[in-house]
């Protein structure tokens, strides 16, 4: 094999197929970053079996071939190498030459047979949404999944479709964030659970333009996203999502509406007084015009009071502070309105249309004058 292509266009496909290399596996070919110039393109694939990505790169295939070369080497050598074209070379013992001006680099690959391609999925119905929606979509949810693997629903995110509505769903047991976006056309109703590891690094490899597409196809047990020269097929986490709709009373007892700059700032001032690990609630006191913030630590107290317009009770409950500074760091909206049961009920952030909703529990704390 023998191509030559920039080194921008190699290293932006290198550093994207590397998202799906396994930190750790024992078997060393998915360590590996497959080049295959045997049909015309130039195509660059990494799996680890859970979460596969493939894309295509210009250059000039000069010789026809395959090779996978140790991912970590071949992308720190491309990273490194001048910004000009890079000329890849192999024999047929595998030993691979890389050229850039003055540099070269000798190193051995292995045999692009025992690679372990990319499932062969139908892609019968695309559900299109574009590159920005999509980014936005994940941001606004990834967030609150589970990092804790005994539970694997909960380090996934549910995507339900009906009719024309996709709803993206997250939890980790302390809270639920909930987004929903209007969909261009219908589609048949769908339901799957798409693993947290694998929207974090499709949102990375996204642009995020307005103008750009991704087709989403759904299989019995995997999910692919297409966009750009990219395709990224991904297992889905089997088994019956949580039911939530139960969860989600329209009941409420307080409702406030507050700006929602001034409520973050707020909170993200409390939150100098605790320490890394430690859980200490801020306490939030809600009377007719007026919500009182506080905070008690080891290193001090604060509180401050903010403007906001309630109806029904006053109430007193206290949040873990990072929970809330989470939801509403994703919310665009200026104000936003809080509804609270009582102080052992979770709090709900939304929207009048409920495009977003998020959840959250509680805490219990101790009085402090």
């Amino acid at each position: 094999m023998k191509l030559v292509c920039s080194k921008s266009n190699l290293l932006n496909g290198v550093q994207i197929v590397s998202k799906a290399v396994p930190s750790k596996t024992t078997m060393s070919i998915l360590e590996c970053i497959l080049i295959d110039a045997t049909r015309g393109v130039i195509k660059l694939t990494a799996n680890d079996m859970e979460l596969g990505i493939e894309t295509t790169i210009e250059g000039d295939i000069l010789e026809k071939g395959i090779i996978a070369l140790d991912a970590k080497i071949f992308l720190e050598i491309v990273r490194k190498l001048p910004d000009s074209d890079i000329t890849i070379e192999t024999d047929s013992s595998y030993k691979t030459t890389i050229t850039c001006e003055k540099a070269k680099f000798n190193i051995i690959g292995k045999s692009g047979d025992d690679f372990s391609y990319l499932p062969i999925i139908e892609r019968d119905d695309s559900v299109v949404v574009s590159q920005f929606t999509l980014k936005e979509i994940v941001r606004q949810t990834i967030f609150s999944i589970s990092d804790n693997d005994n539970n694997k629903l909960m380090t996934g995110e549910l995507f339900e479709i009906n009719g024309n509505e996709l709803k993206v769903v997250s939890l980790d047991g302390h809270r639920i964030s909930i987004r929903k976006i209007e969909l261009k056309n219908d589609y048949p109703n769908k339901k799957v659970v798409v693993p947290g590891k694998t929207l974090n690094e499709v949102s990375k490899i996204l642009s995020g333009e307005t103008d750009k597409d991704v087709s989403i196809f759904f299989a019995d047990k995997h999910v692919v996203f297409e966009f750009d020269n990219t395709v990224v097929v991904s297992r889905l986490i089997e088994g019956e999502y949580f039911k939530i709709d139960q969860m989600l009373s329209s009941d409420y007892e307080t409702k406030v509406k507050i700006n929602k700059r001034e409520f973050l700032n707020c909170i993200d001032r409390a939150t100098l007084l605790v320490k890394e690990g430690d859980k200490k609630p801020i306490i939030i006191n809600i009377t007719d015009d007026t919500m009182e913030l506080k905070i008690n630590s080891t290193v001090g107290s604060m509180n401050e009071e903010i403007d906001i317009a309630k109806s029904g009770k006053d109430l007193m409950i206290g949040f873990n502070p990072k929970f809330l500074i989470d939801a509403l760091k994703v919310i665009d909206e200026e104000e936003i309105e809080i509804y609270l049961v009582n102080p052992k009920a979770p709090c709900f952030i939304k929207n009048p249309e409920e495009s977003y909703i998020y959840l959250i529990l509680p805490v219990n704390f101790t009085t402090v004058n």
